[in-house]
């Protein structure tokens, strides 16, 4: 499960996605630099001709080489989505997961159009397929919002078969099949005017989809001019009520996870918590700006958001901690402390809170300065890592 947006206009494009996975699903983030094309590419399960890849940074279950979400030095961003369809995952055999298209878009996408084109003609190709989850049998089809400075389009697939929309200034996306005849580019097993919506699994209801979509929608509906990645942040960590704890708010402005006995569907939220399920075990917010000459920005972080630092970055220069195991076990702690017990969240975001407002004030100021800005991979970890000490993580 997983939500992600993007919001066009005003010169960039605003990009967030919540990666929500297995519970003790360890997920890094890493950077990676340009590789030169030749030999062979190891995928999750399959073997690839390596075309090369562009620098990048991604965040991914540490078990998997494909990302969950990341963005390239040509300010392409995308993430994924697992969505269910009539045609069954398990019946594939062991090919490209919806994770390694991400990773191959940006390895090898210069632009949103071309991100597309990449991972669509993959697909086709080698086809979709094989487990998503470490020593689980569970294979799923996927949808992705591929984003660049001046556009983005939603794909949605099942199987080999895709579908695609454009973007014009804005979209969010969740887990279910949300295009209907409104593509403008599909596989040959499409018509002009099929409905892509006739694949939505009957079997799987939308309601816990169409309840995060609320709320992403609704941040989308605000438009790109009166956002900023601090509303995307608060977004990010919603919990069924209203965004809240955008980086610089009061700590003691928060809001809960919800209660493991939420009634119907509203435990599933965007900062999700259900413990039978899944939870957000990673995030990402990122500015891509029309302007080549204003800095490529993230904000990244590892764990639940609502217990975690969104740590800015200035790709391709990220904090090293934020590749080790041991970093997103220490937020795990804290997650798992605030589901316990919601009044925790409050003592945490007193001690993460400022920190994070912190940071985020000292990216800002570094904007104009390249050798500011490449420090701050190496200021930033130290101070995340003494607020996780005073936590007693």
């Amino acid at each position: 499960m997983c939500d992600t947006l993007c919001v066009i206009g005003s010169g960039r494009s605003l990009f967030a996605k919540n990666s929500d996975r297995p519970r003790d699903e360890v997920q890094v983030l890493e950077s990676h630099a340009p590789r030169p094309s030749g030999g062979i590419l190891r995928t999750t399960h399959i073997e690839l001709a390596d075309a090369g890849a562009c620098a990048l940074v991604g965040s991914r279950p540490a078990w998997m080489w494909g990302f969950e979400h990341g963005l390239n030095e040509h300010r392409v961003a995308i993430g994924n989505e697992r969505i269910f369809t009539v045609d069954d995952p398990r019946e594939a055999p062991s090919a490209l997961t919806g994770m390694d298209l991400v990773r191959l878009g940006l390895e090898r996408g210069r632009s949103a159009d071309e991100a597309l084109d990449v991972m669509t003609s993959l697909l086709e190709q080698h086809g979709q397929g094989g487990a998503c989850a470490d020593g689980e049998d569970d294979p799923y089809w996927s949808s992705f919002l591929v984003t660049d400075p001046r556009g983005a389009w939603v794909l949605e697939t099942s199987g080999r078969t895709w579908a695609a929309r454009p973007v014009d200034d804005g979209a969010a996306i969740s887990n279910r099949v949300t295009l209907g005849a409104d593509w403008t580019r599909a596989s040959d097993e499409l018509a002009a005017g099929d409905d892509f919506s006739d694949r939505l699994d009957p079997a799987i209801p939308t309601e816990p989809s169409d309840v995060r979509l609320t709320a992403t929608r609704s941040c989308v509906a605000t438009g790109a001019a009166a956002l900023t990645p601090r509303d995307l942040v608060a977004t990010m960590r919603h919990h069924g009520h209203q965004p809240w704890g955008r980086p610089g708010s009061r700590p003691e402005d928060v809001d809960p996870p919800p209660s493991p006995g939420a009634a119907g569907w509203d435990g599933f939220t965007v900062c999700w918590h259900i413990r039978t399920v899944q939870a957000t075990t990673a995030s990402i917010v990122a500015e891509l700006d029309a302007d080549l000459d204003a800095p490529l920005r993230g904000w990244v972080a590892i764990g639940s958001p609502c217990a975690s630092v969104y740590v800015p970055v200035f790709p391709p220069a990220v904090p090293a901690e934020l590749a080790e195991p041991a970093t997103w076990r220490r937020f795990a702690y804290l997650r798992d402390r605030v589901e316990d017990d919601g009044d925790a969240l409050r003592d945490v975001r007193g001690v993460l809170g400022p920190v994070e407002a912190a940071l985020w004030d000292q990216a800002d100021e570094a904007v104009p300065d390249p050798t500011a800005r490449a420090e701050l991979a190496v200021e930033a970890w130290p101070m995340v890592d003494e607020a996780l000490r005073r936590l007693g993580v």
